[in-house]
């Protein structure tokens, strides 16, 4: 999925995941408020907690009873495991796919993988 088409909810669940995976909400650390996030986002503070209940619900926040939330420990891995496995579905296939209806090769989608990939610094 697309994350820009993404609902506004898990856009912001997003949001948050990405700050865990690259290290700037570390483990036991506050998550952002769901006021805080409605004010900075300028989105209603209901379409902010929906996206904090996902993370949630999927054990990378917990919820502590008027503190707030806050990262748990292991979210970092629980992120990176669920992203690897929608990983396939959401961006392979649809390249393979794609590659098929062009009549591009198996060795042709390696070749343009590779090149992006040296583009983007990938094998430095």
């Amino acid at each position: 999925m697309d994350e820009n088409n993404a609902p506004l909810f898990r856009q912001i669940a997003l949001l948050l995941e990405d700050t865990i995976v690259d290290g700037s909400l570390k483990v036991g650390e506050q998550a952002p408020s769901m006021n805080e996030l409605a004010g900075f986002h300028r989105i209603n503070p209901a379409t902010a907690r929906r996206g904090l209940s996902l993370l949630i619900d999927s054990g990378v926040l917990e919820k502590r009873r008027g503190i707030g939330m806050f990262v748990t420990e292991g979210a970092r891995d629980l992120i990176l495991q669920r992203r690897q496995r929608e990983f396939a579905a959401t961006y392979v296939v649809p390249l393979v796919d794609e590659a098929t209806k062009l009549g591009i090769s198996r060795q042709g989608v390696q070749t343009l993988f590779e090149q992006v990939a040296e583009s983007r610094g990938l094998y430095k």
